[in-house]
């Protein structure tokens, strides 16, 4: 034995060849060569080498039946042969890479050179210290000890600056691990079906060994390489690896090759796993990409599973493009398109960052002018060379209070707060269902205006129960009696419905005593099996004696036919087919019915209308999902044409029509109420007939009787939105969905028309933003073209959480408000945060600056600043952005997309707080030393111990934002601010935290800091003007804002920034040169026009001699006017053409004027 481990281990390493020989008959090498090959040459080569697949199941010593006998040892020995099922991440960014990345921050590179000069500089005695030619600009000696202390400034940036990093770097850090805990758990939950030991099990997908049998079906996304054995009509869409969009159809004798990543879109059928892991199609992609894409990706949130992130446990194709070179293209087109939050706090900071700049630049040309000019021209002092390094020093600190302005200027706190916070909620989301894969999903959701929501298993319980009947001409309002239905009826009956349903659903007992009989796989199949049982009639036998791999042919369900057939031989060698499927669909294929005798009689397109009205649309209205089940015999020869379908599925003989009824979820009524108040329409996209689909969108509260509303068919839609040419237009689509609330018997390209025509709308002023739920398949393109697609957990396939953003894990609607909640607590969030933040840097920015242009040193010092700016926004973001949401936030509308960020009201709260902290603040500076009988601070030397005037002031400071704080904790002008606080316990903790530290900081800081200890009577001062805060905020919101119109908003998105998605689509790259040049040839254009505009506006001023002011005055109202055009120019056609016509008209008129 101890040999054959050791045969194991080489094999594993080398891959040595001969080894396999005993154990398998076939090397792994040999099968991953094998399944390089497609189609007709790989046939060739199964059947040169091995003889049939049949073979290859032997060598590989697996039966197609039973599966492998699943032993641990011989699953073991599998996995060190051919290798485990999953792609081995790539290893994540360590601390120290993330420390790294976080000092690439401008801001802390100029702190931490100036830090490291003034070191440097404080170090350095010039050799003639005791000159006293040397200027100290303003009196007082320096004692001593004092001039030692002159490094500690330095130091304090510096751990100031480390601090920031390490906070940075640890929020990244814990970022990455909760994705990777996040990925882990996606993976966790992918199972795969497959037989061992003859019982059919669901494995996770990373325990699927070589040589196991896979069961594959509609909706599966292939995990591992494998050949084809049997099974029917199965169509694979491989287009992740081939970019082929066609489906190939899979057939033993053709092409058996199924390859992992790529999708079941028809079908079902069973495959012998030969290539797992790195040694399959998309593995060797993979280790191609270097595990899971490229740095650029890591950096892209919307790539993120591209990052192999956790193991990729073999559904390497995270994002279903696999590792191919579309997944760069994915990875670009999501760059571009930024959330909406995202493009507004870029822009937004961006616009503070130059404010602050400039601010910064002018504090610094300020200090330098008045020292020089002070020192040099008014006090006569000559420029000496021992002098240098003291007024180099004196330089430095001018720089380094410069630098603080500039810091306190940018909100550093921004990125952290959008972080912790979509961080925050995408946590507390998971309990509440949603597990979101994208981040930025979250806060789009908070702006959603339209849900499209499928019916079934969102709005209802997906729980199908058949509830009335039409058998032998008899139409039965509950499950009839065994003994009234005919005895060759119900033969018929449970044969059509056992036989003809994938065999892998199955009723099952229930797991608790009392709870509903279990329901595994399709529901409506095991509806109807359901049925067969409550007749008293067991469908087991019937299929055990016709197994799975005797059934002739099946035309399994797909979205076209919807039905199903099978055919099966008869003991006398003819054939019969049973067939079901919705009942308008079936019958119009019937030309006979069962008779209460079971025989045949009769059904003609009259009789057909009749039983339409009398039976199927009164169950339709009662909300059923109606069903016709119906068989057809062929004779033995001539043997049909299997392949001619229209033929085949036709000359039906009916056996019944059953209602199903999928009973809608109690908690969705509820919900949908919840939507419709918040502004958000909900719209029911729906396979079922228009009947049934209306009956459950009353149910649920969709529509109300007696509205305005459309309820429409597929084919009624497409007729009205398609012009005669049969192309989609927008401005007819534009005419129907502001009114439709329910589209039934929709195909999928139905669906995503309709999401892509409300997203590209320009009916409305604001852009709708679509959130779309979906199951199926055909779902992925409807949920990828919408803004938040929202994939089924339990119900979903593959395919669909693939393409989508969320994944709601227990199905439910309800979910779904819960996530507009979160989405729009995390946009209140960070406005609230801004508010603070931005108060905060208004003070600060001001006292800095005018205090340095006063008294030639800012009162706040460069360590305090950064302790208020860098320590107390950390703080505070985290306490902000952790604000639990509340119900009322469904009470108002969706902010939208041009909305900004930073409301009127907001503005009036951020400039009335500055007010009352400006005033207090510069009433401190100059006043202050008489109010407190105190030494005055202004006009210390360069290393003077630090006063207790300034330390009062800064004290001060900290003590109104700390107040203030608490009044940001409302952005919407409420009065209580204290509501709700202490549901919010890290709030809690951090005001009482960041205010302990700060009493240590006063109190013990002494140098570094610049504080002297305080007096209680001082300190009481300190907390009583902070307190004014509170009253101040009350004031503030009692001055009405529309009042005010002279406040501006800020951080709105203009038309510009926002790329619509039609082009996203396309061929991104191409497209955005194209559109770069337009735009800029736009700009161009106009620039051009008004140059011209402007010269004739002046040679006609001339001509008439009117006054030229007039002119220029004319002039400046045209410019705006164009770079209003320009700002409008969005790609959008319509404006660029009313653009360019109005300056062009324009000219004309000038000239008239004239």
């Amino acid at each position: 034995m101890g040999d054959m481990t050791n045969s194991d281990f080489y094999s594993k390493n080398q891959r040595n060849e001969s080894s396999h020989g005993g154990e398998f008959g076939c090397t792994m090498e040999e099968l991953r060569s094998l399944m390089e090959l497609r189609g007709t040459e790989a046939v060739v080569k199964i059947k040169e080498t091995y003889g049939d697949t049949e073979a290859i199941c032997r060598r590989l010593k697996t039966s197609p039946v039973e599966g492998l006998p699943g032993t641990a040892p011989d699953l073991e020995k599998r996995k060190q042969i051919f290798g485990q099922n999953f792609i081995p991440p790539k290893k994540p960014k360590t601390f120290l890479q993330l420390v790294w990345e976080a000092l690439q921050d401008v801001t802390l590179i100029i702190l931490e050179i100036a830090a490291i000069i003034s070191l440097g500089l404080s170090f350095y005695h010039p050799p003639g210290e005791s000159n006293e030619g040397c200027a100290t600009a303003q009196g007082g000696a320096e004692d001593e000890g004092e001039a030692e202390a002159g490094w500690i400034e330095g130091a304090a940036i510096l751990l100031s600056v480390i601090c920031v990093v390490l906070v940075t770097a640890f929020n990244d850090w814990s970022k990455e691990k909760q994705f990777r805990g996040l990925q882990s758990r996606i993976e966790q939950e992918q199972k795969f079906t497959v037989v061992r030991a003859g019982q059919v099990v669901q494995i996770p997908v990373a325990e699927i060994v070589v040589g196991d049998i896979a069961q594959v079906k509609y909706g599966d996304l292939l995990p591992a390489d494998g050949l084809f054995i049997q099974g029917n009509d199965l169509k694979i869409d491989e287009s992740s690896l081939t970019g082929e969009s066609d489906q190939v159809r899979k057939s033993v004798d053709k092409d058996p090759m199924l390859l992992s990543g790529t999708h079941v879109m028809e079908g079902s059928g069973r495959m012998v796993v030969t290539a797992v892991g790195v040694n399959s199609q998309t593995g060797i992609i993979f280790t191609l990409l270097g595990a899971g894409g490229e740095e650029e990706e890591k950096k892209d949130k919307k790539a993120k599973q591209q990052d192999g992130a956790a193991a990729m446990e073999m559904q390497p194709l995270k994002s279903a493009e696999g590792g191919d070179a579309d997944d760069k293209k994915k990875a670009n087109m999501h760059k571009k398109e930024k959330s909406v939050l995202q493009g507004k706090l870029t822009k937004l900071a961006v616009q503070i960052g130059k404010a602050g700049l400039v601010m910064s630049a002018i504090t610094v040309i300020i200090l330098v002018l008045y020292f020089t000019v002070d020192t040099f021209v008014v006090n006569k002092k000559p420029w000496l060379p021992e002098c240098t390094p003291v007024y180099v020093q004196y330089f430095v600190k001018f720089f380094i209070i410069g630098v603080t302005v500039l810091v306190v200027a940018v909100p550093e706190g921004l990125p952290l707060a959008v972080t912790i916070s979509l961080a925050y909620s995408v946590k507390k989301m998971m309990k509440d269902n949603n597990l979101v894969r994208h981040l930025d999903a979250c806060e789009t959701m908070g702006n959603a205006t339209a849900i499209c929501s499928d019916k079934t298993g969102t709005l209802t319980t997906n729980r199908m129960t058949v509830v009335q009947a039409y058998v032998g001409d008899v139409h039965y309002k509950e499950i009839p009696d065994p003994s009234s239905i005919n005895a060759k009826t119900m033969e018929l009956l449970v044969n059509a419905i056992a036989i003809n349903s994938a065999y892998t659903t199955k009723i099952l007992p229930p797991e608790k005593e009392g709870a509903l009989p279990r329901q595994v796989g399709n529901k409506t199949e095991c509806g109807l099996l359901g049925f067969v049982l409550d007749l008293k009639q067991d469908y087991e036998p019937v299929r055990s004696q016709m197994p799975e791999e005797k059934l002739y042919k099946v035309y399994t369900f797909n979205s076209v036919r919807k039905s199903m057939s099978t055919v099966i031989k008869l003991p006398d060698e003819s054939f019969r087919m049973y067939s079901k499927g919705a009942s308008e669909i079936v019958l119009k294929k019937c030309c006979k019915i069962l008779n209460g005798a079971g025989d045949p009689r009769v059904f003609r397109p009259r009789d057909r209308d009749e039983m339409v009205k009398k039976v199927i649309e009164p169950m339709a209205c009662d909300g059923l999902r109606t069903i016709c089940v119906a068989y057809r015999d062929f004779p033995s020869s001539p043997e049909p044409d299997w392949d001619n379908e229209n033929d085949i599925l036709n000359d039906l003989t009916c056996i019944c029509v059953v209602g199903i009824e999928d009973p809608v979820r109690p908690e969705v009524p509820e919900a949908i109420r919840k939507c419709q108040r918040a502004g958000i329409t909900v719209r029911m996209v729906t396979g079922d007939n228009i009947n049934t689909a209306r009956a459950i969108a009353i149910k649920c509260g969709i529509i109300h009787p007696g509205e305005d509303f459309l309820c429409l068919e597929g084919k009624e839609f497409n007729r009205r939105i398609r012009n005669e040419k049969g192309e989609i237009e927008q401005e007819r689509i534009d005419k129907i969905w502001p009114k439709l609330r329910v589209l039934a018997r929709s195909s999928p390209t139905d669906k995503h028309t309709l999401v892509k025509g409300i997203i590209d709308s320009t009916h409305t002023e604001q852009r709708q933003v679509v959130a779309v739920t979906g199951d199926g398949t055909n779902d992925g393109p409807a949920l990828k073209k919408a803004d938040v697609g929202f994939a089924m957990g339990i119900a979903g396939t593959d395919v669909a959480k693939e393409a989508s953003d969320i994944i709601l894990t227990d199905d439910n609607f309800s979910s779904i408000v819960k996530a507009v909640m979160w989405g729009r607590n995390v946009y209140d969030s960070i406005s609230k945060f801004l508010q603070f933040q931005l108060t905060v840097n208004v003070v600060a920015v001001i006292v800095a600056f005018t205090g340095a242009c006063i008294t030639q040193d800012s009162p706040l010092k460069a360590v305090q600043m950064l302790w208020v700016n860098l320590i107390m926004d950390t703080f505070a973001s985290l306490a902000l952005a952790t604000e639990p949401p509340t119900e009322t936030l469904l009470l108002r509308k969706p902010y939208g997309r041009n909305k900004p960020l930073i409301s009127r009201t907001m503005m009036k709260n951020i400039l009335g707080h500055a007010v009352y902290q400006l005033t207090l603040i510069f009433t401190l500076l100059f006043v202050g030393e008489k109010m407190f009988q105190i030494d005055s601070g202004r006009n210390a030397p360069l290393h003077s111990p630090p006063s207790e005037h300034y330390t009062i002031i800064f004290n001060t400071f900290v003590m109104m934002q700390l107040f203030n704080e608490i009044n940001a904790r409302k952005i919407h002008g409420e009065r209580n601010v204290f509501d709700g606080i202490f549901r919010n316990p890290i709030f809690c903790t951090i005001v009482l935290g960041t205010f302990a530290i700060q009493i240590v900081i006063v109190q013990f800081g002494g140098k570094p800091f610049s504080c002297s200890p305080l007096q209680l009577d001082q300190w009481m001062w300190c907390i009583f003007i902070g307190l004014g805060e509170l009253v101040w905020g009350q004031v503030i919101a009692t001055i009405p804002t529309s009042r005010l119109k002279f406040l501006k908003e800020a951080g709105r998105l203009t038309q510009k920034e926002e790329i619509p998605e039609e082009e996203l689509n396309e061929d991104v790259e191409e497209i955005d040169h194209a559109e770069r040049e337009l735009r800029r040839g736009q700009i161009l254009w106009f620039r051009g026009l008004n140059r011209i505009q402007t010269q004739i506006e002046v040679v006609n001023t001339f001509k008439s001699g009117a006054s030229f002011q007039g002119a220029l005055r004319r002039q400046s109202s045209v410019t705006s006017q164009s770079q209003d055009v320009a700002n409008l120019s969005s790609p959008s056609r319509v404006s660029l053409s009313n653009a360019l016509s109005s300056p062009t008209s324009l000219p004309p008129a000038a000239a008239g004027q004239g």
